[in-house]
């Protein structure tokens, strides 16, 4: 099998799981108000960080995205175990990305990257939580050009409309926030992450990674390398399908997927300064150990149950008609490539 079709195998696989994705995120943005976040998220134990967690999981935010408006929520009122909950939670798992881990890793990796990625935010948060309260800190901005806030398309908590918007004004924002703003933020990454794919298809033996990628060290690796990086949780999704496919065991993608999207450098440094050290050693501690043991877990329950990954990647791929597939990464680059994008007039005019 040739790069060049491992490439494009993976990107006919991907594309219309994450047009459905972007779509559905477009959704939540136009329906979901920052106040009625506000309202559920607020208040303190268990119950709040595991519904910050929960509901942050479905938001179209990438890690450096979620920043503005956990903070937002936390100067609200949220208290700190909530706040780090839907700081995990939101970048951990998306829609779009969701939609795009059932179609290149299958159905139970994209149960088990769900779960996992909510598991984890709500043992960070509840360790976050115990930790002494930090003086309250001045507003911390975003690092600029750290991933993808560089682009400026992250950005969750902007000013608010005066008054309530018709429902097809906020359907059509959201729709545009979807394909323009997050589509720009991670048309780069998710272009990495299929050309890195299509390598590790391609060119690497299976047998090289899988002696190498199963067990706690390999484990250990992937999340010591994941949490200070910047990789967008669909961004993530085809490299891991090429360590899926690779032989890299479950358990071992799913740190990977998990560590990486979750966190940045730029989540980091914001975090100390608004929560403290002692919460930032909470909070790599509980992301660490929760991601080690759910990934052992997951090696558990795949050798248990006897579970052949790289043939139910096969099987969902095999889904959608070939027609569909190539239909949906036409569409799918018209609207990645922002010139393009504007001079054929796909979408809806720009903000001003």
């Amino acid at each position: 099998m040739t790069l060049i079709h491992a490439i494009l195998q993976v990107a006919l696989s991907a594309a219309p799981w994450l047009l459905l994705g972007l779509t559905i995120a477009g959704l939540i943005k136009a329906l979901l108000p920052e106040q009625l976040l506000q309202r559920w998220i607020g208040g303190r134990g268990v119950a709040s960080v595991t519904r910050a967690a929960i509901i942050g999981a479905p938001l179209p935010l990438c890690s450096c995205g979620a920043i503005p408006t956990a903070l937002a929520l936390h100067r609200g009122g949220a208290a700190r175990g909530p706040t780090t909950a839907f700081l995990i939670g939101t970048p951990g798992i998306g829609v779009d990305s969701l939609a795009i881990s059932y179609a290149l890793l299958g159905p139970f990796m994209a149960v088990a990257r769900a779960l996992t990625a909510v598991i984890t935010a709500i043992a960070t948060g509840l360790l976050v939580g115990t930790t002494a309260s930090a003086a309250p800190a001045a507003p911390a901005a975003t690092p600029a050009g750290s991933g993808c806030c560089a682009s400026g398309g992250c950005a969750g908590s902007g000013s608010q409309p005066e008054g309530p918007e018709p429902l097809a004004r906020r359907l059509s924002g959201g729709l545009r926030y979807a394909f323009s703003d997050i589509l720009d933020d991670i048309s780069r990454w998710l272009l990495v992450g299929l050309v890195v794919a299509g390598a590790l298809i391609a060119l690497v033996p299976a047998e090289q990674l899988a002696a190498f990628g199963s067990g706690l060290p390999a484990m250990l690796l992937m999340a010591v390398i994941g949490i200070p990086m910047y990789l967008c949780a669909t961004a993530a999704t085809p490299i891991a399908a090429g360590l899926l496919l690779a032989g890299v065991s479950p358990g071992t993608v799913l740190v990977f997927l998990v560590a990486a999207p979750v966190t940045s450098l730029a989540t980091l440094g914001v975090l100390r300064r608004e929560l403290g050290g002692h919460a930032l050693i909470a909070y790599l501690a509980g992301i660490l150990t929760s991601v080690l043991l759910l990934g052992l877990g997951t090696d558990v329950l795949a050798n248990v149950w006897q579970l052949n990954i790289p043939d139910q990647v096969e099987g969902v791929q095999e889904l959608l008609p070939e027609w569909l597939e190539a239909a949906a990464l036409v569409v799918l680059l018209v609207l990645a490539i922002k010139p393009l994008r504007q001079r054929l007039g796909v979408l809806l005019p720009q903000r001003a």
